[in-house]
């Protein structure tokens, strides 16, 4: 079924495995003959399937000093630019887009090469909120739609955040209309009284060979993983939170509704939950959701925060990436020698993507997709089930913006949720919903004593793994 035509010409830039796995959506739903697609890419990947549909590719590394003369000749007014690289300034390429009239999205805000690990930067200036500053400074101008980190989270969890406050709501008080403006999404959360949000993710997926020394596996782009698991951990930090940790820091500059601590994401572990996983350690990997959710959520008064909750990441990656993420730390995080996708040697598995919410009446609700690698390999080739949960959320943030062409810059949370899902739904396996009566207290101190805080399980304290 197509959901959308579209006239214009669309330029794709990378081809790793989240181009690889959104291009059959691209042409199964939106209407555009392949003689207007081109692929900018910087290496090989995705060449046989460039093949394969008679798709134009253009093989050459993007920089500061060519992006403009390469990009120039294949966009123009009412063209898209989908941004799927890594090592791109996201702002320089938003920017680029709104001058010439094009539609813009990515899955995140990418730095200029070198920018995660810069060392004349400090953590504060390369981390994911600076980035996000970046980008949403340049929203008030009238333009074309440009969606800022729309894949799977950030993206798709914004929505099922919505509809996750929506169950809660109907299931704890009184059935009141859906909420219409983001005063009234977070004047819901602070209703209901969500402390935290995790994005609670548990992938189970499996291959037949196992991971080699010297060898970085993972089921979704690497680079892209080492990048943002490189950079500080950051959450969104909430007004009910009562001690800054002691490597806590926050930012002189910006909306100030996040914190970052000064150690790496992928050394950072928190305590979360997903149904069928039940309690487990994630690593605090910093993304923009962390930060959007938590800024969107918050309701002032007096110009000062009332309500915000705390949102972070909570990510345990298949098990041979966290051998590789332990191998990475190892090497003072020096990126190993070989790296290897997962894909057609997966076996079996699933991953299990949500939003936990914390802290109402009911305890803990934990909402989102439970995708398996059948299934997704069933729904949509060159996909596994990580990457599907991404490029389906690639190909409704397009649509949106084909739909919505001249609503400026935009993050995930400002989105239509239901038309976003809609798209999504039937790519997402089984979209379920589970009340837990979990905490991160939870047998905590029956082998070992804990400094923990007994009197609000769901401050961060008692969260972050020590």
């Amino acid at each position: 079924m197509k959901h959308v035509a579209f006239g214009g010409r669309l330029v794709m830039l990378g081809c790793g495995s989240i181009g690889q796995g959104v291009l059959p959506l691209i042409l199964r739903h939106i209407d555009i003959p392949v003689g207007r697609i081109t692929i900018v890419t910087a290496d090989q990947r995705g060449a046989a399937l460039a093949a394969e549909h008679g798709l134009h590719r253009i093989v050459t590394p993007l920089t500061r000093d060519n992006y403009r003369e390469v990009l120039t000749p294949l966009l123009g007014p009412g063209d898209f630019l989908l941004n799927l690289c890594v090592d791109v300034s996201s702002v320089a390429l938003i920017t680029f887009a709104r001058d010439l009239g094009a539609l813009y999205l990515d899955t995140c805000i990418e730095p200029w090469a070198g920018g995660y690990t810069d060392a004349a930067l400090t953590p504060s200036q390369r981390s994911n909120y600076a980035l996000r500053e970046s980008a949403i400074a340049l929203r008030g101008v009238d333009g074309p739609t440009a969606v800022l980190t729309h894949g799977a989270n950030p993206g798709l969890v914004s929505h099922l955040l919505k509809e996750a406050l929506l169950i809660v709501a109907r299931d704890t008080g009184p059935d009141l209309p859906p909420p219409a403006t983001r005063a009234e999404w977070a004047a819901l959360a602070e209703r209901l009284g969500i402390k935290a949000v995790h994005i609670a993710e548990r992938d189970t997926q499996t291959a037949n060979r196992a991971k080699e020394p010297g060898e970085f596996v993972n089921t979704w782009s690497i680079d892209g993983f080492v990048g943002e698991g490189c950079q500080p951990a950051e959450l969104g930090w909430g007004t009910h939170e009562r001690t800054l940790p002691a490597d806590g820091r926050r930012h002189a500059f910006g909306c100030d509704a996040a914190i970052y601590l000064l150690r790496p994401g992928a050394s950072t572990r928190v305590r979360t939950w997903t149904p069928l996983e039940g309690p487990f350690h994630g690593f605090l990997i910093t993304h923009n959701e962390s930060i959007s959710i938590a800024d969107y959520y918050t309701v002032t008064q007096d110009g000062a925060p009332r309500y915000r909750p705390t949102v972070h990441y909570a990510y345990h990656p298949c098990d041979d990436a966290v051998l590789s993420v332990h191998e990475l730390a190892g090497k003072n995080w020096h990126m190993q020698a070989r790296q290897r996708l997962m894909m057609d040697e997966i076996t079996h598995g699933i991953d299990e993507l949500g939003v936990l919410l914390m802290g109402h009446a009911r305890g803990a609700f934990w909402y989102g997709s439970v995708l398996s690698i059948g299934q997704a390999r069933a729904l949509v080739p060159h996909n596994n089930a990580t990457s599907l949960q991404v490029t389906v959320a690639v190909l409704a943030g397009m649509v949106w913006a084909i739909e919505n062409p001249r609503a400026g810059v935009l993050e995930a949370d400002e989105l239509d949720h239901v038309r976003i899902m809609d798209i999504c739904r039937p790519y997402l396996g089984t979209v379920t919903g589970t009340y837990t009566d979990w905490t991160p207290l939870e047998d905590r101190g029956a082998l070992f004593p804990e400094d923990v805080d007994l009197d609000d399980p769901w401050q961060f304290r008692n969260v972050r793994v020590v």
